[in-house]
């Protein structure tokens, strides 16, 4: 019989025992969530029909039902707590704002209640009664792991920039008045001024800015159907991976907004420069994540290879349209 060998597991079976481990902190999750969010929204109806008519509820019943809501609240931030941030940030941060929601529902409900006189069940009541329950509902929707969560914040991001896109497209058919919805003002005086117009030479410009926020919107819309296909939260490279691309991803919304406002007459063409600089560095920036990801096997190597030269080639337009500005 030998001794001093000790059994080492091999990297297969830790694997295996890594993604059940997370398999069964998913599904303690899950139960958890409904169970104490459910019990936060029928604390709120008793607290609110309890002080919905004369008479008040006596004193001790009064504490019965301050701590009852308490310990609904406190069972609600415990299950925010207890979730591993091994789990994944972007999935940890959803949860986080639907249990922060919940809390400032009770505040308000609470009050509303300390404020109204009790005569009948008021309105404020019955809407901030009603926005705990609608902020306990939400919670049924919440993803149950890092690649849904993930899914979700890039669905999100995508639809703001398909709004950003499609409106920029709107204002700038030609002979359109990018200010057309804003009636003349007497102190503004005629908006035929030409500050409200783009020249010739800003539609050449912008025409690049467009290539590059149509290539934001095609980036995000790749980058989620990759998720969607191969993303998995089974292991912590595999969630951190997720959060890498989610983290950079939630800045191409704000990037294209700000290039956006700087694209309006008067045109900067120097704003301009540096607002499409700063969205092309985080398209280039998600590419590269992607592609070194698990998210992106050899078969989605194509499309980052097109949406890297894409992304180039429109920066480099805007360089030399504003080269004589330097």
């Amino acid at each position: 019989m030998q001794t001093g060998v000790h059994y080492q597991p091999s990297e297969k079976k830790q694997t295996q025992d890594t993604s059940n481990l997370l398999s069964l902190l998913l599904l303690l999750l899950d139960f958890f969530l409904g169970q104490t969010f459910q019990v936060t929204s029928q604390e709120a109806t008793k607290l609110s029909l309890a002080f919905s008519r004369p008479p008040l509820p006596s004193a001790e019943n009064c504490r019965k039902l301050s701590e009852d809501v308490q310990n609904a609240i406190l069972a609600v931030a415990t299950v925010y707590y207890w979730l591993p941030k091994g789990q994944g940030t972007t999935l940890r941060k959803m949860v986080r704002d639907a249990t922060t929601e919940v809390v400032e529902g009770m505040i308000q409900l609470t009050d509303t209640i300390l404020n109204a006189p009790v005569e009948s069940l008021s309105q404020e009541q019955l809407i901030s009664t009603g926005g705990v329950w609608e902020a306990c509902e939400q919670v049924s929707n919440l993803p149950r792991d890092n690649q849904a969560a993930v899914v979700s914040a890039l669905a999100a991001s995508l639809g703001v920039v398909k709004d950003a896109v499609e409106e920029m497209e709107h204002a700038l058919v030609e002979g359109q008045d990018p200010y057309g919805d804003i009636m003349e003002d007497e102190e503004l005086g005629f908006r035929g001024n030409r500050d409200t117009y783009w020249s010739e030479a800003d539609r050449r410009l912008l025409s690049s800015c467009m290539g590059l926020m149509k290539a934001s919107k095609a980036c995000l819309k790749k980058v989620l159907a990759a998720v969607k296909a191969h993303g998995k939260a089974d292991s912590p490279e595999h969630i951190a991976q997720l959060d890498d691309l989610a983290d950079i991803a939630n800045e191409i919304s704000p990037s294209v907004d700000e290039l956006a406002l700087s694209m309006y007459p008067p045109v900067n063409p120097l704003a301009v420069r540096l607002n499409a600089a700063k969205l092309a560095s985080v398209l280039t920036k998600v590419l590269e994540i992607a592609k070194t990801s698990h998210v992106c096997p050899p078969s989605e190597e194509g499309w980052v290879q097109f949406l890297t030269g894409a992304v180039d080639h429109n920066m480099n337009k805007v360089k030399n349209f504003t080269q004589g500005q330097l």
